[in-house]
């Protein structure tokens, strides 16, 4: 994630991600920064975002994918 590799490099970066909206199939461009800001493209599907809450402390998994 550009978060992690600008921190890391000590540059702002940014990412693209295209793709679709499982449910309308209308195009969907975010661009993501190094500072967690976002951007999604106009015209395009409304972008929903989900953070999943993780007890680290806790979790046995691999990673947290495995546990979904």
């Amino acid at each position: 994630m550009p978060f992690v590799q600008g921190q890391l490099r000590r540059e702002s970066l940014s990412v693209t991600f295209a793709s679709e909206c499982a449910h309308c199939a209308r195009p969907l461009r975010i661009t993501i920064g190094s500072d967690l800001s976002y951007q999604v493209e106009p015209g395009a599907a409304g972008a929903l975002v989900f953070v999943p809450q993780v007890d680290f402390a806790k979790l046995r998994a691999r990673s947290i994918i495995d546990d979904f």
